[in-house]
Protein backbone atom coordinates (compact mmCIF):
# COMPACT_ATOMS: atom_id res chain seq x y z
CA UNK A 1 0.00 0.00 0.00
CA UNK A 2 1.58 3.24 -1.16
CA UNK A 3 0.64 6.63 0.30
CA UNK A 4 -0.80 9.20 -2.04
CA UNK A 5 0.42 12.79 -2.16
CA UNK A 6 -1.91 15.66 -1.31
CA UNK A 7 -3.91 17.41 -4.00
CA UNK A 8 -2.14 20.68 -3.12
CA UNK A 9 1.33 19.23 -3.68
CA UNK A 10 0.30 17.85 -7.07
CA UNK A 11 -1.14 21.22 -8.10
CA UNK A 12 2.15 22.94 -7.16
CA UNK A 13 4.22 20.50 -9.22
CA UNK A 14 1.88 20.67 -12.21
CA UNK A 15 2.09 24.46 -12.19
CA UNK A 16 5.87 24.17 -12.34
CA UNK A 17 5.68 21.57 -15.10
CA UNK A 18 3.14 23.43 -17.29
CA UNK A 19 5.58 25.86 -19.01
CA UNK A 20 8.23 23.15 -19.42
CA UNK A 21 6.00 20.42 -20.77
CA UNK A 22 6.67 16.69 -20.57
CA UNK A 23 10.26 16.95 -21.86
CA UNK A 24 11.03 19.21 -18.89
CA UNK A 25 10.04 16.64 -16.27
CA UNK A 26 13.66 15.90 -15.39
CA UNK A 27 14.20 19.55 -14.49
CA UNK A 28 11.14 19.87 -12.22
CA UNK A 29 10.38 18.93 -8.65
CA UNK A 30 8.31 15.78 -9.07
CA UNK A 31 8.14 14.11 -5.66
CA UNK A 32 4.34 14.16 -5.55
CA UNK A 33 3.99 13.02 -9.17
CA UNK A 34 6.45 10.20 -8.51
CA UNK A 35 4.49 9.07 -5.43
CA UNK A 36 1.30 9.00 -7.47
CA UNK A 37 2.95 7.10 -10.33
CA UNK A 38 4.37 4.52 -7.90
CA UNK A 39 0.95 4.13 -6.24
CA UNK A 40 -0.58 3.62 -9.69
CA UNK A 41 1.98 0.90 -10.46
CA UNK A 42 3.42 2.84 -13.41
CA UNK A 43 6.98 3.08 -12.16
CA UNK A 44 9.15 1.46 -9.53
CA UNK A 45 12.38 3.48 -9.39
CA UNK A 46 14.49 6.26 -10.92
CA UNK A 47 15.09 4.36 -14.15
CA UNK A 48 11.41 4.41 -15.21
CA UNK A 49 10.22 7.40 -13.21
CA UNK A 50 9.80 9.84 -16.09
CA UNK A 51 8.04 7.31 -18.31
CA UNK A 52 5.74 6.37 -15.44
CA UNK A 53 4.78 10.00 -14.75
CA UNK A 54 4.05 10.60 -18.43
CA UNK A 55 1.80 7.53 -18.48
CA UNK A 56 0.09 8.75 -15.33
CA UNK A 57 -0.65 12.17 -16.81
CA UNK A 58 -1.93 10.58 -20.01
CA UNK A 59 -4.28 8.35 -18.00
CA UNK A 60 -5.45 11.34 -15.96
CA UNK A 61 -6.30 13.33 -19.10
CA UNK A 62 -8.25 10.36 -20.49
CA UNK A 63 -10.15 10.26 -17.23
CA UNK A 64 -11.10 13.91 -17.70
CA UNK A 65 -12.43 12.90 -21.12
CA UNK A 66 -14.70 10.33 -19.49
CA UNK A 67 -12.38 7.41 -20.20
CA UNK A 68 -12.34 8.04 -23.96
CA UNK A 69 -9.32 8.81 -26.16
CA UNK A 70 -8.55 12.53 -26.12
CA UNK A 71 -9.32 14.14 -29.46
CA UNK A 72 -8.65 17.75 -30.40
CA UNK A 73 -12.17 18.51 -31.60
CA UNK A 74 -15.56 19.42 -30.14
CA UNK A 75 -16.45 15.78 -29.53
CA UNK A 76 -14.02 15.77 -26.60
CA UNK A 77 -14.50 17.41 -23.20
CA UNK A 78 -12.88 20.89 -23.31
CA UNK A 79 -11.20 20.37 -19.94
CA UNK A 80 -9.41 17.26 -21.21
CA UNK A 81 -8.41 18.96 -24.48
CA UNK A 82 -7.04 22.01 -22.64
CA UNK A 83 -5.04 19.77 -20.28
CA UNK A 84 -3.60 17.79 -23.19
CA UNK A 85 -2.52 20.99 -24.94
CA UNK A 86 -1.20 22.60 -21.75
CA UNK A 87 1.22 19.79 -20.94
CA UNK A 88 2.01 18.53 -24.45
CA UNK A 89 0.20 15.24 -24.01
CA UNK A 90 -1.03 15.19 -27.60
CA UNK A 91 1.69 13.22 -29.39
CA UNK A 92 2.23 15.90 -32.03
CA UNK A 93 2.46 18.66 -29.39
CA UNK A 94 4.95 17.13 -26.97
CA UNK A 95 7.86 19.36 -27.90
CA UNK A 96 5.90 22.55 -28.61
CA UNK A 97 7.06 25.60 -26.57
CA UNK A 98 5.03 26.48 -23.50
CA UNK A 99 3.66 29.73 -24.92
CA UNK A 100 2.28 27.94 -27.98
CA UNK A 101 0.78 25.18 -25.85
CA UNK A 102 -0.97 27.76 -23.67
CA UNK A 103 -2.29 29.52 -26.78
CA UNK A 104 -3.72 26.25 -28.08
CA UNK A 105 -5.32 25.52 -24.69
CA UNK A 106 -6.85 29.00 -24.59
CA UNK A 107 -8.28 28.37 -28.06
CA UNK A 108 -10.28 25.46 -26.69
CA UNK A 109 -12.26 27.95 -24.60
CA UNK A 110 -12.17 30.73 -27.19
CA UNK A 111 -10.38 33.19 -24.88
CA UNK A 112 -7.07 35.06 -24.98
CA UNK A 113 -3.98 33.43 -23.51
CA UNK A 114 -3.87 36.01 -20.73
CA UNK A 115 -7.45 35.36 -19.72
CA UNK A 116 -6.84 31.62 -19.87
CA UNK A 117 -3.75 31.98 -17.65
CA UNK A 118 -5.70 33.90 -15.02
CA UNK A 119 -8.81 31.76 -15.03
CA UNK A 120 -9.33 28.49 -16.91
CA UNK A 121 -5.74 27.29 -16.54
CA UNK A 122 -6.15 27.17 -12.78
CA UNK A 123 -9.20 24.95 -13.14
CA UNK A 124 -7.44 22.73 -15.68
CA UNK A 125 -4.50 22.14 -13.33
CA UNK A 126 -6.76 21.64 -10.32
CA UNK A 127 -8.90 19.05 -12.13
CA UNK A 128 -5.87 17.30 -13.62
CA UNK A 129 -4.38 16.92 -10.12
CA UNK A 130 -7.67 15.43 -8.91
CA UNK A 131 -7.69 13.02 -11.86
CA UNK A 132 -4.08 11.97 -11.11
CA UNK A 133 -5.13 11.07 -7.57
CA UNK A 134 -8.14 9.15 -8.86
CA UNK A 135 -6.03 7.11 -11.30
CA UNK A 136 -3.52 6.26 -8.56
CA UNK A 137 -6.24 5.44 -6.04
CA UNK A 138 -8.11 3.14 -8.41
CA UNK A 139 -4.94 1.33 -9.48
CA UNK A 140 -4.31 0.58 -5.81
CA UNK A 141 -7.75 -0.94 -5.47
CA UNK A 142 -8.96 2.02 -3.45
CA UNK A 143 -6.73 1.10 -0.51
CA UNK A 144 -4.07 3.79 -0.85
CA UNK A 145 -4.06 6.21 2.06
CA UNK A 146 -4.13 9.96 1.58
CA UNK A 147 -1.46 11.89 3.42
CA UNK A 148 -3.32 14.75 5.14
CA UNK A 149 -2.11 18.30 5.03
CA UNK A 150 -0.91 19.78 8.34
CA UNK A 151 -3.92 21.34 10.12
CA UNK A 152 -4.17 25.11 9.87
CA UNK A 153 -4.18 27.18 13.01
CA UNK A 154 -7.73 28.24 13.95
CA UNK A 155 -8.52 31.90 13.37
CA UNK A 156 -8.71 34.11 16.42
CA UNK A 157 -12.09 35.45 15.31
CA UNK A 158 -14.60 34.60 12.57
CA UNK A 159 -13.98 36.44 9.30
CA UNK A 160 -16.02 39.55 8.65
CA UNK A 161 -17.57 37.99 5.55
CA UNK A 162 -18.72 34.78 7.24
CA UNK A 163 -22.19 33.59 6.22
CA UNK A 164 -25.09 34.37 8.56
CA UNK A 165 -25.81 31.83 11.28
CA UNK A 166 -27.99 28.90 10.34
CA UNK A 167 -31.41 28.39 11.79
CA UNK A 168 -31.20 25.36 14.04
CA UNK A 169 -27.68 24.53 12.90
CA UNK A 170 -26.17 21.73 15.05
CA UNK A 171 -22.57 21.95 16.25
CA UNK A 172 -20.08 21.23 13.47
CA UNK A 173 -18.08 18.06 13.71
CA UNK A 174 -14.29 18.23 13.46
CA UNK A 175 -13.23 17.33 9.91
CA UNK A 176 -11.79 13.92 9.22
CA UNK A 177 -8.08 13.86 8.30
CA UNK A 178 -7.63 14.82 4.67
CA UNK A 179 -11.22 16.01 4.30
CA UNK A 180 -12.14 19.65 3.81
CA UNK A 181 -14.53 20.94 6.50
CA UNK A 182 -18.03 21.59 5.25
CA UNK A 183 -20.14 24.65 5.81
CA UNK A 184 -23.28 22.61 6.43
CA UNK A 185 -24.57 20.06 8.89
CA UNK A 186 -23.29 16.45 9.18
CA UNK A 187 -24.02 14.00 6.40
CA UNK A 188 -27.64 13.00 5.99
CA UNK A 189 -28.92 16.24 7.54
CA UNK A 190 -30.78 19.22 6.08
CA UNK A 191 -29.87 22.69 7.32
CA UNK A 192 -31.85 25.88 6.75
CA UNK A 193 -29.89 29.13 6.68
CA UNK A 194 -30.92 32.76 6.31
CA UNK A 195 -28.52 34.52 3.95
CA UNK A 196 -27.44 35.10 0.38
CA UNK A 197 -26.42 32.09 -1.69
CA UNK A 198 -23.43 33.94 -3.16
CA UNK A 199 -22.04 34.33 0.40
CA UNK A 200 -22.22 30.61 1.23
CA UNK A 201 -18.81 29.18 2.10
CA UNK A 202 -17.32 25.67 2.22
CA UNK A 203 -20.19 23.96 0.41
CA UNK A 204 -19.18 21.86 -2.57
CA UNK A 205 -22.10 22.55 -4.93
CA UNK A 206 -24.31 25.62 -5.25
CA UNK A 207 -27.44 25.21 -7.37
CA UNK A 208 -28.64 28.08 -9.56
CA UNK A 209 -32.05 28.34 -11.23
CA UNK A 210 -31.96 29.12 -14.96
CA UNK A 211 -34.36 29.36 -17.86
CA UNK A 212 -34.59 26.51 -20.32
CA UNK A 213 -32.30 28.34 -22.75
CA UNK A 214 -29.57 28.29 -20.07
CA UNK A 215 -29.21 32.04 -20.39
CA UNK A 216 -28.08 33.41 -17.04
CA UNK A 217 -29.71 36.46 -15.54
CA UNK A 218 -28.03 39.86 -15.91
CA UNK A 219 -25.60 40.55 -13.10
CA UNK A 220 -27.54 43.60 -11.93
CA UNK A 221 -30.78 41.67 -11.40
CA UNK A 222 -31.74 40.55 -7.86
CA UNK A 223 -31.91 36.86 -8.80
CA UNK A 224 -29.96 33.79 -7.71
CA UNK A 225 -28.65 33.38 -11.26
CA UNK A 226 -27.51 37.00 -11.49
CA UNK A 227 -25.95 36.96 -8.02
CA UNK A 228 -23.95 33.79 -8.67
CA UNK A 229 -22.87 35.02 -12.11
CA UNK A 230 -21.63 38.25 -10.54
CA UNK A 231 -19.88 36.54 -7.62
CA UNK A 232 -18.13 33.92 -9.79
CA UNK A 233 -16.75 36.39 -12.34
CA UNK A 234 -12.98 36.92 -12.38
CA UNK A 235 -12.03 40.59 -12.03
CA UNK A 236 -8.85 42.60 -12.52
CA UNK A 237 -7.27 44.96 -9.99
CA UNK A 238 -9.66 47.74 -11.03
CA UNK A 239 -12.67 45.51 -10.38
CA UNK A 240 -13.52 45.09 -14.06
CA UNK A 241 -14.77 41.68 -15.18
CA UNK A 242 -12.16 39.85 -17.25
CA UNK A 243 -13.92 36.47 -17.33
CA UNK A 244 -17.67 35.94 -17.03
CA UNK A 245 -16.93 32.35 -15.99
CA UNK A 246 -20.37 30.81 -15.52
CA UNK A 247 -21.99 32.29 -18.63
CA UNK A 248 -18.91 31.43 -20.71
CA UNK A 249 -18.83 27.80 -19.58
CA UNK A 250 -22.55 27.40 -20.15
CA UNK A 251 -21.93 28.69 -23.67
CA UNK A 252 -19.22 26.05 -24.16
CA UNK A 253 -21.65 23.34 -22.99
CA UNK A 254 -24.32 24.57 -25.39
CA UNK A 255 -21.94 24.61 -28.36
CA UNK A 256 -20.56 21.19 -27.46
CA UNK A 257 -24.06 19.69 -27.18
CA UNK A 258 -25.53 21.52 -30.16
CA UNK A 259 -28.01 23.52 -28.04
CA UNK A 260 -26.91 27.09 -28.82
CA UNK A 261 -30.05 29.24 -29.02
CA UNK A 262 -32.22 26.19 -28.35
CA UNK A 263 -34.05 25.18 -25.16
CA UNK A 264 -33.23 22.14 -23.09
CA UNK A 265 -35.75 19.94 -21.37
CA UNK A 266 -37.07 21.41 -18.10
CA UNK A 267 -35.24 19.78 -15.20
CA UNK A 268 -31.94 19.56 -17.09
CA UNK A 269 -28.94 20.34 -14.86
CA UNK A 270 -25.59 21.48 -16.27
CA UNK A 271 -22.41 21.85 -14.22
CA UNK A 272 -19.75 24.53 -14.49
CA UNK A 273 -16.76 25.45 -12.40
CA UNK A 274 -17.25 27.93 -9.57
CA UNK A 275 -14.97 30.67 -10.90
CA UNK A 276 -14.03 33.19 -8.22
CA UNK A 277 -16.31 31.41 -5.74
CA UNK A 278 -13.61 28.76 -5.42
CA UNK A 279 -11.98 31.13 -2.93
CA UNK A 280 -15.02 30.52 -0.68
CA UNK A 281 -14.57 26.74 -0.82
CA UNK A 282 -17.21 26.21 -3.53
CA UNK A 283 -16.24 23.57 -6.10
CA UNK A 284 -19.06 23.49 -8.67
CA UNK A 285 -22.14 25.43 -9.77
CA UNK A 286 -25.11 23.39 -10.98
CA UNK A 287 -27.44 25.23 -13.34
CA UNK A 288 -30.98 23.84 -13.10
CA UNK A 289 -33.08 24.73 -16.16
CA UNK A 290 -36.52 25.02 -14.57
CA UNK A 291 -38.11 28.20 -16.00
CA UNK A 292 -39.79 28.10 -19.42
CA UNK A 293 -40.19 31.54 -21.05
CA UNK A 294 -43.81 32.49 -21.77
CA UNK A 295 -45.05 34.84 -24.48
CA UNK A 296 -42.42 37.40 -25.41
CA UNK A 297 -40.09 36.17 -22.66
CA UNK A 298 -40.98 38.66 -19.94
CA UNK A 299 -42.68 35.91 -17.89
CA UNK A 300 -41.72 32.37 -16.93
CA UNK A 301 -43.61 29.19 -16.16
CA UNK A 302 -42.24 26.72 -13.62
CA UNK A 303 -44.01 23.42 -13.07
CA UNK A 304 -43.85 22.28 -9.42
CA UNK A 305 -43.06 18.78 -10.66
CA UNK A 306 -39.84 19.98 -12.32
CA UNK A 307 -38.35 20.91 -8.92
CA UNK A 308 -38.06 17.28 -7.87
CA UNK A 309 -36.52 16.42 -11.24
CA UNK A 310 -33.94 19.20 -10.86
CA UNK A 311 -33.02 18.04 -7.34
CA UNK A 312 -32.69 14.43 -8.50
CA UNK A 313 -30.54 15.38 -11.49
CA UNK A 314 -28.34 17.67 -9.41
CA UNK A 315 -27.59 14.89 -6.93
CA UNK A 316 -27.01 12.48 -9.80
CA UNK A 317 -24.61 14.91 -11.45
CA UNK A 318 -22.82 15.62 -8.15
CA UNK A 319 -22.24 11.91 -7.57
CA UNK A 320 -20.97 11.53 -11.14
CA UNK A 321 -18.56 14.46 -10.73
CA UNK A 322 -17.40 13.21 -7.35
CA UNK A 323 -16.55 9.85 -8.89
CA UNK A 324 -15.27 10.68 -12.35
CA UNK A 325 -13.62 14.02 -11.61
CA UNK A 326 -12.43 12.67 -8.26
CA UNK A 327 -13.64 15.79 -6.48
CA UNK A 328 -14.15 15.01 -2.77
CA UNK A 329 -17.68 16.41 -2.67
CA UNK A 330 -20.23 15.78 0.07
CA UNK A 331 -22.40 18.91 0.39
CA UNK A 332 -24.90 20.73 -1.80
CA UNK A 333 -26.87 23.96 -1.42
CA UNK A 334 -30.29 24.74 -2.92
CA UNK A 335 -32.10 28.08 -3.03
CA UNK A 336 -35.90 28.22 -3.17
CA UNK A 337 -35.99 27.25 -6.85
CA UNK A 338 -38.84 28.80 -8.80
CA UNK A 339 -40.13 31.07 -6.04
CA UNK A 340 -38.80 34.28 -7.60
CA UNK A 341 -39.60 35.17 -11.20
CA UNK A 342 -40.84 31.60 -11.61
CA UNK A 343 -43.87 32.66 -9.58
CA UNK A 344 -44.37 29.52 -7.50
CA UNK A 345 -45.67 29.99 -3.94
CA UNK A 346 -42.91 29.61 -1.36
CA UNK A 347 -44.97 26.99 0.52
CA UNK A 348 -45.16 24.86 -2.64
CA UNK A 349 -41.44 25.20 -3.32
CA UNK A 350 -40.53 24.37 0.29
CA UNK A 351 -42.64 21.22 0.28
CA UNK A 352 -41.42 20.02 -3.14
CA UNK A 353 -37.76 20.72 -2.38
CA UNK A 354 -37.84 19.02 1.00
CA UNK A 355 -39.65 15.95 -0.37
CA UNK A 356 -37.09 15.61 -3.18
CA UNK A 357 -34.08 16.21 -0.92
CA UNK A 358 -35.31 13.71 1.69
CA UNK A 359 -35.77 11.11 -1.05
CA UNK A 360 -32.19 11.64 -2.22
CA UNK A 361 -30.81 11.42 1.32
CA UNK A 362 -32.68 8.16 1.87
CA UNK A 363 -30.99 6.87 -1.26
CA UNK A 364 -27.55 8.25 -0.34
CA UNK A 365 -27.20 9.60 3.22
CA UNK A 366 -23.55 10.59 2.72
CA UNK A 367 -24.57 14.06 1.52
CA UNK A 368 -25.27 17.12 3.64
CA UNK A 369 -27.78 19.64 2.30
CA UNK A 370 -28.11 23.36 2.89
CA UNK A 371 -31.31 25.25 1.99
CA UNK A 372 -30.65 28.98 1.85
CA UNK A 373 -32.96 31.96 1.56
CA UNK A 374 -32.48 35.67 2.25
CA UNK A 375 -35.93 35.92 3.85
CA UNK A 376 -36.37 34.91 7.49
CA UNK A 377 -40.08 34.25 6.93
CA UNK A 378 -39.20 31.83 4.11
CA UNK A 379 -36.70 30.05 6.36
CA UNK A 380 -39.47 29.57 8.92
CA UNK A 381 -41.68 28.04 6.22
CA UNK A 382 -38.89 25.60 5.36
CA UNK A 383 -38.45 24.68 9.02
CA UNK A 384 -42.21 24.22 9.44
CA UNK A 385 -42.37 22.08 6.29
CA UNK A 386 -39.58 19.87 7.61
Amino acid sequence: MHPLPSHESLVAELRDLRPRGLPGLRHCTRDALREAAVAAGLCSGPEDEQTGIEKLLGAAVRRLAGGHPVRDDDSCDPLARAAAHSFGIFAARRGVPGTDRRKAAAGVYGVTTERFRKSQEREVIDELAAAVLAVAREAGGGRAEVVPEPPAAPPSAPPAHAAPAAAGLPPRRPPRPGVRPSGVAPAGRITVRVGLIEEVRDVDVLVSSENTYLEMSKTFRPTVSGALRRAAAVRDAAGETVDDVLARELGVWQRTHGRTGMPVRPGTVVATSSGALAAQGVRRIHHAAIATPVGDGDRYHVSPAVLGEAVRRSFELARHESEFLSLPMSSICFPLLGSGRGGLPVETVARRLLDAVREELRRDPSWAVLLVTPEESHARLLLDAS
